[in-house]
């Protein structure tokens, strides 16, 4: 199994519109980012995680053609406004693409994206994503093509995220703090991902530096990844300043599970 990390950036992508820093105007291409997503994958089968506004650029990069299921973290839109471009996923398929998310985000692409979800049927010779959501319950175990999934409840300000554990992967993104029963569900992951905005100055709904450092000491899996990052956050300085086991995802990164 493996994971490849498609966008690593926050709802501002890097480079950021009008930003002259050294991180938006950087020549490293770890610097570039694109707001979130994530695929697990294997030979037999793929898992995408979220569909932001750059879908269609981070699947053709990796040169992805087809997923079995969709998995929603949450329903803001840098994880969300990309979701048009799963009608490519579902014509290969020819049949429905499920999306799983959970009650409240299920709600928000109902309403956001009547196209798509009520039975809005498309004129001849044109097509719509042909989508079927699946509700998301905290702690529920369920199938994806290869993969078994647990939903990772986690809180985001007044917002409940679904992060999820496949095997000895654990992923959280958008996390202030593990939702109940989150903690004991990722006992003994050997791979963590974790949301980390910036050094300093905490945020009111995601982790900083300090405190994903902190949550993954009390998790204690062997490597961590941080993704979700600003700016603010130089790919090699960031490097430069973590523990050995906690690395700094980057789009395009590719961890063999």
């Amino acid at each position: 199994m493996k994971l490849t990390f498609l966008g690593t950036g926050t709802s501002f992508g890097i480079p950021v519109i009008g930003c002259d820093c050294n991180t938006c105007t950087s020549d490293d291409p770890r610097d570039r980012r694109t707001r979130h997503a994530a695929l697990v994958h294997q030979e037999d089968g793929a898992v995408l995680i979220d569909a932001p506004p750059e879908l269609r650029l981070q699947l053709t990069s990796v040169r992805v053609a087809a997923v079995d299921a969709v998995w929603i973290t949450h329903c803001h839109a840098d994880h969300i406004h990309g979701v048009d471009d799963l009608r490519a996923l579902s014509a290969h398929r020819r049949r429905r693409l499920d999306v799983h998310a959970g009650a409240e985000c299920e709600a928000t692409l109902r309403r956001r994206f009547p196209y798509i979800f009520s039975g809005y049927r498309p004129p001849p010779g044109t097509t719509k994503p042909e989508l079927q959501l699946q509700t998301i319950e905290p702690l529920d175990r369920v199938r994806l093509g290869p993969f078994a999934f647990q939903a990772l409840p986690v809180q985001h300000g007044p917002m409940t995220v679904f992060g999820f554990r496949v095997d000895d992967l654990a992923y959280i993104t958008d996390a202030k703090s593990l939702g109940p029963g989150t903690r004991e569900a990722i006992d003994g992951v050997s791979t963590l991902v974790l949301n980390a905005l910036w050094f300093g100055n905490p945020h009111p709904t995601h982790l900083n530096v300090e405190e994903a450092i902190e949550l993954a000491g009390h998790i204690g899996a062997e490597r961590v990844y941080l993704t979700h990052l600003t700016h603010r956050l130089r790919h090699a300085d960031l490097e430069q300043r973590l523990p050995p086991s906690i690395r700094p995802a980057y789009d395009g990164l590719t961890v063999d599970l």
